[in-house]
């Protein structure tokens, strides 16, 4: 059992690397060196020049002014005083709405805590039946549920503080759905004109004989929708095109890397060995054969696609199709096309920079068999990392550690060894389990065939979300002694779930407080220092770039991580909510996460992301519902806790809690959550009417025409054309987040291929 000296080591320990990564930070990050790595989002506004450019030599790399070494915490009120309408202009809805997660953490959990260590924790304290009993316990778990007798009156006080918190959490999630939703949707109304707002992704075109799909898509909508059709792309399958074109840009990239070394040393001319992975085989001039190399990557791209273009199987029976107005598009993306509802199925087409285009050649008809595949996939992945887990959750047992290995047994005894063991070690062990997690995640996602990034990213983040309730939770609970009480979990009645979990409950505050040191305060704290991209950065601007925009290439200015990012978050919500009654203590470390990192996620936000996309907040109805999971997951393990404290006259008014609850998520869901899945039509009727009005004269079709092309098939140089999916086919609503897109021209991809080739 760990103490509070335990606590207190681990706590020093977690505050000492957040303060060692935070003044790494402050004095990293004036450095002219790194201004790119710590600033990069103004650079890709061209709002901020290089410092690079002018002074002395170590004037360049160096701050000299030690007056702004005195100002090393500048940056926080810096990060919190961009109002959120200028942070939506600056960085779109997306990145103030995920902020905003962090925002509801402390008005939830501010409060509770208020209420907690003023009336439920005195409750807790003044009682010695934890002393009077012959377990092993801290003076932690004298502030728990643990040291309440059983069958105590003073049950009622967690009762009604149970409703208490309850109510303020879903009046706190209310109130900012409906502030959420509202954003939303003025931000749609205030939005710039986007292709995404007019265009239909159609999948599912039946075969003709006689027809093409193109032909087929063409008539069907000048039937169907013959006022409000104007054009339509249809899908082609270029993954392979795309392979070529990421194999020549990376052949290019080391052929940029020899120039520049033989151009460094003329007297030595570069080899590379031919062989596997460049470590075995004949040695030959590098130079050569990158350039040979890229000769025939050339010849291939050029092959592959005049193979797409020449063969009808290489298309797709999808389609994207533009409309002469937003309420064509509304109409044609919410309603059903036929009497067969299988065919002609139609969806609102992502953005252009949101589009995974490798998951659109993808046949609809094999989407349910992918899904059940990953699902199954899941379920063992979910259940079968219980066994590390519990390995993880056993090194926190000194007893047992001493029984296994007896010849440590004099080290371990020792108070800075017990305390590390007992206090960070399972933490951060449980953390490096985790790392490799949020990849295999999305690589299941992007087999399921998910056709947007967002798509790709909400989908991961749920199934991190079930995997971390599953695992880090109710798994640090079920098995943090043994394998015998994950086998008696297996083995026993439904009923009977909640009790043993609800008993293991207190019990574990101390494990999951070293968590939340660890993997909140001290993890928040690495994310801002950004080291690994501050150690590539550097690698790359010494050996591979040679020019401003190579210097430009060499950033990485990296994106929220909606998939990895939020399901964290969830799970200090779930934590918060479930020990609030049972262990208050708990409180003031999750409220310390949520402080810090809205202040560090703010700030990379307005300095260093680059979304890649914009869904306009279409992930918050996933957020709340995750929040209301963790509200009645915390009121049934509360249920389960005191029907083992024989205060089963209170078990009739917790039943009503969780049914009030679920009740009121449905409430919301029907009340705001259409606002995230349709377009209503009196706001595009409003946008289009305004529009006609500003611009009688607009080309909507040449706007149109050709926003929906791969982009492997846009510009001459191939090197260059997949480096174009990551632009936007326009410029966000008011931001300047990604370089200006080039130049599109009209046509149809048939008749703009050729002509790319004459202008290239």
């Amino acid at each position: 059992m760990a103490t509070l000296s335990d606590i207190g080591v681990a706590a020093a320990i977690n505050i000492l690397s957040a303060v060692i990564f935070l003044l790494a930070f402050a004095i990293l990050r004036i450095q002219p060196v790194n201004d790119r790595v710590y600033f990069p989002k103004w650079y890709i506004k061209g709002l901020r020049s290089s410092p690079l450019g002018s002074g002395a030599f170590v004037g360049k790399l160096v701050n000299l002014d030690f007056r702004s070494y005195l100002k090393f915490l500048n940056w926080m009120p810096a990060a919190l005083q961009m109002p959120e309408p200028e942070l939506i202009h600056h960085a779109g809805l997306d990145s103030a709405v995920y902020l905003r997660i962090y925002l509801i953490g402390l008005k939830i959990f501010v409060p509770i805590a208020f209420l907690a260590f003023t009336i439920l924790v005195p409750v807790n304290w003044t009682n010695n039946t934890l002393k009077k009993s012959d377990l092993t316990y801290s003076d932690l778990d004298k502030l728990s549920i643990s040291n309440i007798p059983m069958g105590s009156n003073r049950f009622w006080t967690h009762l009604v503080m149970a409703y208490a918190f309850s109510f303020w959490t879903c009046f706190v999630l209310k109130k900012e759905y409906e502030i959420v939703a509202s954003m939303r949707l003025h931000f749609l109304a205030t939005d710039h004109r986007r292709p995404d707002q007019f265009t239909v992704l159609v999948r599912n075109v039946p075969p003709d004989p006689d027809e093409s799909v193109g032909e087929l898509v063409e008539h069907f909508f000048m039937v169907n929708h013959p006022d409000h059709y104007l054009t339509h792309q249809v899908v082609y399958n270029a993954n392979k095109l795309s392979e070529l074109v990421n194999k020549k840009k990376k052949m290019r990239n080391w052929l940029d890397y020899y120039q520049l070394k033989y151009s460094r040393n003329q007297s030595k001319k570069p080899l590379v060995k031919t062989g596997f992975l460049g470590l075995c085989g004949n040695s030959v001039d590098a130079i050569d054969y990158y350039t040979s190399e890229i000769e025939k990557l050339s010849e291939e791209i050029s092959l592959e696609r005049d193979k797409i273009m020449s063969s009808s199987k290489s298309i797709m029976p999808a389609s994207f199709v533009s409309f002469q107005t937003r309420w064509g598009a509304a109409v044609c993306a919410q309603t059903q096309q036929t009497r067969n509802p299988t065919l002609w199925l139609t969806e609102w087409a992502p953005e252009p920079r949101d589009i995974y285009w490798d998951n659109l050649a993808i046949p609809y008809v094999s989407l349910a068999v992918r899904r059940l595949i990953v699902g199954v996939a899941f379920f063992f992945l979910t259940f079968f990392f219980m066994i590390p887990i519990a390995f993880v959750q056993s090194l926190a047992n000194i007893e047992g550690i001493e029984k296994a290995l007896p010849f440590l047994k004099s080290i371990i005894e020792m108070q800075v060894v017990k305390s590390f063991i007992q206090g960070f070690l399972p933490g951060i062990a449980l953390k490096i389990f985790l790392i490799f997690l949020p990849s295999i995640l999305m690589l299941m996602s992007k087999f399921e065939g998910f056709i947007s990034l967002s798509g790709l990213e909400r989908r991961s983040a749920t199934r991190y979300y079930i995997f971390q309730f599953i695992n880090v939770f109710l798994g640090s609970i079920i098995t943090g002694t043994a394998f015998q009480q994950l086998n008696n979990f297996i083995h026993q009645s439904a009923n009977d779930i909640p009790k043993t979990i609800g008993v293991s409950i207190p019990m574990k505050a101390t494990f999951f407080i070293t968590y939340i040191m660890v993997d909140g305060w001290a993890g928040v704290a690495g994310e801002i220092l950004r080291l690994r991209p501050l150690i590539i950065y550097h690698l790359k601007n010494t050996f591979l770039v040679k020019t401003e925009k190579d210097r430009e290439e060499a950033m990485d200015p990296g994106t929220i991580g909606f998939n990895t990012g939020e399901p964290q978050i969830q799970l200090y919500f779930l934590l918060g909510l479930v020990y609030c009654v049972v262990s208050p203590i708990l409180l003031p470390f999750i409220i310390v996460f949520f402080a810090l990192a809205y202040i560090v996620y703010r700030h990379q936000i307005i300095n260093v992301y680059n979304q890649e996309y914009e869904s306009a907040a279409a992930f918050w109805p996933d957020v709340h519902g995750r929040i209301v999971t963790a509200l009645v997951v915390s009121q049934l393990l509360l249920m389960g806790l005191l029907s083992t404290k024989e205060a089963s006259q209170s078990t009739p008014l917790l039943i009503t809690l969780p049914i009030l609850t679920i009740w009121f998520h449905f409430f919301c869901k029907g009340r705001y959550e259409p606002a995230f899945i349709r377009y209503p039509l009196q706001e595009a009727m409003m946008k289009d009417t305004l529009e006609r009005a500003r611009e009688p004269n607009l080309n909507l079709k040449s706007f149109l025409q050709n926003a929906y092309i791969r982009p492997v098939f846009k510009g001459g140089d191939d090197s260059d054309s997949e480096e174009a999916a990551d632009e936007p086919a326009l410029v966000q609503t008011k931001r300047k987040n990604t370089p200006a897109a080039s130049s599109k021209r009209s046509g149809s991809l048939s008749s703009l291929l050729p002509e790319d080739h004459q202008q290239s």
